[in-house]
């Protein structure tokens, strides 16, 4: 069943569903107006082009944890497909809000909701334009939750299955959420920006819902136990930091068009990273820190804060912190007393060597 998921081409199937979602919308709201429609039509342009890595994930897991091709499964593969696409739609709706909360107005390279609908209003001002946008953006992150909780409520599977995976749903939006939270709290200072500290938010914030969800689903939906989602969960999170760590390392000393971010976005923002933090305690942050959190920084500007970054030790310092996670994850993959099948486990070793190698 999901073998043929895996040989056929999965972001095909994936991204076709995820427009079939939004092809629905953008017909049901025909009845309250064409400014409502030309906000659905822009979040369907919107969506596209992700690289769908947390549903692939879920399904090739899936594939890998139920080991015989023949084995029987809890869910059909049309089901499978329908949770996938419902996983990146929640990922859409974090986006959109994550970049009302930074005031971003790119996303992969191109304009986001918010700079569509900004750009479709050359009759408005500058200021109700971004308004217009925003709102927008914040809008349909709410709408798209709700839809994500529809389709997680509507799959066919028996009970214990669906409230299984509702639970985990809502386990990972208040998680996620909370780890939102914290990020602000760090960049406006309203907490110690302390390694700690850091590292518990990029946990809520990315590791939860990136790794540890999808793989969770993917034992939910095969019909395995609360162990076998206990040990995902341990190798998802230690992933998902390093995923992370690898994020706010490209931000600053990466490529922007491969990895898709505006340039310096991070810098500009005054995210507190573990980059940053690491910079706090040497000597360079009395450069680094006048033009930090400037919303006008310019690309020199942005380079130069890169270069102190770099000679300080703070690039090294979070590449070996990389370096540790992933380590910690190929241990937990290879614990001999995780209840893991043999291709689930070579299935998460293969993912720890891309995030080693990734540069976007």
């Amino acid at each position: 069943m999901t073998t043929t998921l895996i040989r056929e081409d999965l972001h095909a199937q994936i991204e076709s569903r995820v427009q079939r979602v939004f092809d629905d919308h953008v017909t049901r709201s025909a009845a309250y107006g064409t400014e409502y429609t030309a906000l659905w039509r822009a979040a369907a342009e919107s969506v596209r082009g992700g690289k769908l890595l947390r549903p692939r994930l879920l399904i090739e897991m899936h594939a890998a944890l139920l080991g015989d091709p023949g084995a029987p499964a809890t869910l059909c593969a049309d089901a499978i497909v329908e949770i996938a696409a419902a996983v990146e739609i929640l990922h859409y709706a974090f986006l959109l809000h994550d970049d009302v909360i930074d005031g971003d107005v790119h996303r992969r390279g191109r304009p986001n909701l918010i700079g569509l609908l900004r750009d479709a209003r050359p009759d408005l001002d500058a200021k109700a334009a971004q308004h217009w946008g925003t709102t927008g953006a914040i809008l349909m992150g709410d709408l798209l939750l709700s839809t994500v909780h529809q389709m997680f409520a509507r799959v066919d599977s028996d009970r214990t299955t669906r409230n299984r995976l509702l639970d985990l749903l809502d386990h990972t939006i208040t998680e996620t959420v909370a780890g939102e939270y914290a990020d602000v709290a760090l960049s406006d200072h309203a907490i110690t920006p302390d390694l700690q500290t850091i590292l518990t938010m990029t946990a809520q914030k990315t590791a939860t819902y990136t790794f540890e969800f999808p793989l969770r689903v993917a034992a939910v939906v095969a019909g395995l136990p609360a162990e076998t989602e206990a040990a995902l969960a341990v190798v998802g999170q230690h992933l998902g930091v390093a995923f992370q760590l690898q994020d706010d390392a490209l931000s600053v000393f990466g490529d922007a068009a491969e990895h898709g971010k505006e340039a310096y976005s991070d810098l500009r923002e005054g995210k507190e990273t573990a980059l940053i933090a690491y910079a706090r305690l040497t000597g360079a942050w009395n450069s680094i820190q006048p033009r930090f959190g400037d919303p006008d920084l310019t690309p020199q500007d942005g380079a130069a804060i890169r270069d102190h970054l770099r000679r300080c030790g703070a690039e090294s310092y979070v590449r070996h912190l990389i370096e540790e996670r992933i380590a910690a994850a190929r241990s937990a993959i290879a614990d001999e007393a995780a209840p893991l099948p043999a291709a689930a486990r070579e299935t998460l070793l293969t993912l720890a060597d891309r995030i080693e190698g990734r540069l976007s």
